[in-house]
């Protein structure tokens, strides 16, 4: 079993940052794609960023040049690096690992429990 534990979120105003942390734990053999979702009140889970082990990064349209999604693969953890934040980044953000357990020849997808963040004056 893993578990993907996250911090950092809270209340920010607009044009603030955070800095989201998502460390893993429990048989791992590798990490291979870590990354964060969000989901606000109404809508459908969307992506905000993505990195694959070799540092390969994705993002959400909507987020880039404001957020940075890091990982230290070290600690099994990601970061997502968010500036520039307005109301509509408003939502739980979700960590999502794609890790490969045991001795490496099965690959489950796991999620964290979720963190607010809120963007309000």
């Amino acid at each position: 079993q893993v578990q993907l534990v996250e911090s950092g979120g809270g209340l920010v105003q607009p044009g603030g940052s955070l800095r989201l942390s998502c460390a893993a734990s429990g048989s791992i053999f590798s990490i291979n794609v870590m990354g964060w979702y969000r989901q606000a009140p109404g809508k459908q889970r969307e992506l905000v960023a993505r990195i694959t082990g070799g540092g390969i990064t994705n993002f959400a349209d909507s987020v880039k040049g404001r957020f940075t999604i890091s990982r230290d693969n070290a600690k099994n953890t990601v970061y997502l690096q968010m500036n520039s934040l307005k109301p509509e980044d408003t939502a739980v953000y979700y960590c999502n690992a794609d890790v490969s357990v045991g001795t490496g020849f099965v690959r489950v997808e796991y999620w964290g429990q979720g963190t607010q963040v809120t963007v309000s004056s």
